[in-house]
This record gives C-alpha cells, sequence and structure tokens, in this order.
C-alpha cells in the first residue's frame, strides 16, 4: 500500500515539473498559466485530491484573466486622453 502511494507521488510530481517545464517554453503564449495551475492545485487537492484537474482549470482561468488584463491595459493605452475641464475663477464684483 504504501509503495503504491509513494509511486503516485513520484509519477503526480514528475506530471507536474513535465507540465511547468513544457509551459516554461511558451512563456509567452502561456501567461497567467503557471499562477492559475499552482492556485488550481492547491484547491483541487484540498477539494478532494483533484490536484491535476485543478492545476488544469487554474491554468485556463488563469490564461483566461491575464488575456483580460492585457486588453484592458492596451484599450487603455489607445484611447485618447479627455482633457480635463479647467475652472476659471469668476471676476470680482465691485461693490
Amino acid at each position: 500500500m504504501l509503495r503504491k502511494s509513494q509511486a503516485k507521488r513520484s509519477a503526480l510530481a514528475l506530471s507536474l515539473l513535465a507540465l511547468v517545464f513544457l509551459v516554461g517554453t511558451q512563456a509567452a503564449a502561456a501567461k497567467g498559466c503557471i499562477k492559475g495551475a499552482a492556485v488550481g492545485a492547491v484547491a483541487g487537492h484540498v477539494a478532494g485530491h483533484h490536484a491535476v484537474a485543478g492545476a488544469v482549470v487554474g491554468c485556463a482561468v488563469g490564461h483566461h484573466l491575464a488575456k483580460k488584463k492585457q486588453q484592458e491595459l492596451r484599450q487603455q493605452q489607445t484611447e485618447p486622453l479627455k482633457p480635463q475641464q479647467q475652472t476659471q475663477p469668476l471676476p470680482a464684483q465691485a461693490v
């Protein structure tokens, strides 16, 4: 029984390590994936020993959020700056 759990842990660790290396080589295309995968793996493990499924879903969500954030930044950069309305002081009235 002990050997089976050690084998499963070794296989899981090796799979995650391979995933990190594969994703690491495509860093530009996988922005947000590593962080999301780490959070998803922890959440999946806590929720019922589904770390791999959590990592996959976390990667997808992290990538989506990073892409959305990048689009918002691009939109802010391309929007023309709105001129601030300047208020001029009212002329003093003579008494």
